[in-house]
């Protein structure tokens, strides 16, 4: 008798769930294994899908609120950025490129800023008011804390600004506060003295990206108030522009008109020129995570491995019989890879469905988590935890479930079933029928 397919897959039925009830230590760590599988697959994909949202939302506001798709740096002595009637003009010239979809003009200043509770060192936005209705990025990622973007939108001439949420707690400063800026400028007749220049503003809202990292020294203020107001020494004058895209292969063309456009007046980068180094630290962060929750699964499949060696151990006779009348040493092992890929399945059957369901719900656990945590650090006489510190993460986790990624996880914990059971497999069906029978 040829043992085909089906014989092999009956075997492999009968090896995972024998008819006779009888006491199996080989089976029980089968289903041993593919608990272990089942439990090292849950933190893989919930700290994959984490990471992913993690750094996607990181990179969506590093993109969306800083350098936008593309940033042309302007030179600074030039009669284009002379004036805000002029600088808006010049930004405009970006417009007419194809592919480019918005363009808006910035003036970033280094300052300092003194409040209620001490000083601080600053960066200063110049934009145009509306930017936080007509960016989407700053409508969509922007959350308004205290006061209201309307009144900085529609300030007319008046001096109001818009502060972050850790520059509002470090300084102790809230909306209808003043916070005054300290720029510095040259006098004399060769500009021999630097002294300060003082300018207060009033605090129209305080907003936050939920990066504190990216947004903790940003202060916002009008355009028309940088050059009225401020001394503009050592302005610099930046375009964000905005693209359909920030992925597509597209931009690297749009860059090149722009640069022609422009010409020798400014110097125009992608994003991923910009930040070269936060996204390759991102992805090593990334990868490196993988590699250390795919080493956990590897040790997990393993057990499949001393699984399949005892149960080629309690299964001898059946194997002298069967190869007795003309079972094949491959369709042997064929059988017992089988069982091998079915604990792998059933441990994703397992893992999968309880990872994915942590991964969707892990902003609730976390805040659960964090409540927790912080009633016992209160009944100690502790300080308040925040385990989602804003400083270093974001305040609230994109949920995001990577499909590519599941499946990739899927299909390497089969193949790694297979590949750690292949040798006591193979050696099931080498076994000799005679020796088997002579031992027994």
């Amino acid at each position: 008798m040829k043992m085909n397919l089906s014989y092999s897959l009956k075997f492999a039925k009968s090896l995972i769930f024998p008819k006779a009830e009888k006491k199996s230590i080989a089976r029980k760590s089968l289903f041993g294994a593919v608990l272990c599988i089942g439990l090292s697959i849950v933190p893989l994909v919930v700290v994959t899908s984490v990471t992913n949202g993690m750094i996607d939302g990181m990179t969506e506001r590093i993109i969306g609120l800083s350098t936008s798709h593309i940033q042309a740096y302007v030179a600074p002595n030039i009669s284009k950025v002379k004036t805000v009637e002029a600088f808006t003009k010049y930004t405009a010239e970006a417009t007419g490129v194809r592919g480019v979809v918005a363009a808006y003009p910035e003036v970033e200043i280094s300052a300092l800023a003194a409040g209620k509770n001490g000083r601080s060192g600053i960066e200063i936005r110049a934009i145009e008011p509306d930017i936080f209705v007509r960016n989407k990025s700053f409508a969509k990622l922007f959350e308004v804390c205290e006061g209201e973007l309307g009144d900085f939108i529609s300030a007319g001439g008046e001096k109001l600004g818009i502060i972050g949420q850790k520059l509002s707690k470090d300084m102790d400063l809230h909306a209808g506060d003043t916070i005054r800026i300290i720029t510095t400028r040259s006098v004399g007749e060769n500009n021999e003295r630097i002294v300060p220049k003082l300018t207060s503003f009033k605090i129209a809202a305080v907003v936050s990206s939920g990066y504190q990292e990216l947004d903790q020294f940003w202060v916002f203020i009008p355009l028309e108030s940088a050059y009225s107001s401020l001394s503009m020494e050592s302005a610099n004058y930046n375009i964000m522009i905005e693209t359909q895209d920030a992925f597509s292969p597209e931009l690297v063309a749009i860059q090149k008109r722009l640069a022609d456009i422009f010409g020798r007046y400014a110097n125009v980068y992608r994003w991923d020129q910009i930040h070269t180094a936060e996204f390759e630290n991102f992805s090593s962060t990334k990868v490196m995570l993988v590699f250390v929750m795919m080493l956990i699964v590897l040790v997990a499949t393993v057990n499949i491995s001393s699984a399949i060696v005892m149960l080629v151990m309690e299964r001898q006779k059946e194997i002298a019989i069967l190869k007795s009348i003309g079972a094949k040493p491959r369709g042997i092992t064929f059988a017992f890879l089988l069982a091998a890929l079915s604990c792998g399945a059933g441990g994703l059957i397992i893992g999968l469905p309880v990872g994915i369901l942590l991964t969707i719900f892990s902003n609730q656990l976390v805040h659960g988590l964090e409540r927790l945590v912080n009633w016992f650090s209160t009944m100690g006489g502790g300080g308040e935890v925040h385990l989602m510190d804003p400083a270093y993460y974001l305040s609230e986790i994109p949920v995001e479930i990577p499909v590519n990624q599941v499946i990739l996880i899927a299909v390497a914990v089969l193949l790694l079933s297979v590949l750690v059971s292949y040798l006591p497999s193979r050696k099931a069906g080498r076994e000799k029928p005679l020796d088997i029978l002579r031992k027994n």
